[in-house]
């Protein structure tokens, strides 16, 4: 990439997030503003796509909410985003989860990683 482009987005990347992949269960807590007051929401789902690179890169979380499957596309490296927890890592073998929108239930389960200590 280009250097000049590299310098300026520099200060912007330096946001300590943790490492997230496709299949990792994550709980982000994200800054909302209504009306003249600030709170903080959390979304848990599940990465079914990364994109992008540098201060451009994007995380899509999607989860079940009654029912409805809601998908959620979050700017890494926005400052709206308060925090990112991996409260699971899961074990899969592609980078886009897209088969994950035609299934319910336990057939959405995704193998846990296990980490060697």
């Amino acid at each position: 990439m280009n250097p000049i482009i590299n310098e300026l987005e520099k200060p912007f990347t330096e946001k300590e997030l943790p490492q997230v992949n496709p299949g990792d269960t994550v709980k982000v807590f994200v800054r909302i503003i209504e009306g003249n007051k600030e709170r903080t929401q959390a979304f848990e789902g599940t990465v079914i796509k990364m994109h992008g690179s540098g201060i451009n890169k994007t995380m899509t979380v999607r989860k079940v909410f009654q029912g409805v499957g809601v998908e959620r596309v979050f700017l890494m490296y926005s400052p709206r985003i308060e925090k990112i927890n991996v409260l699971r890592r899961g074990d899969v073998r592609r980078s886009k989860l897209y088969y994950l929108r035609e299934r319910s239930g336990k057939a959405t389960r995704i193998k846990e990683k296990i980490e060697k200590r």
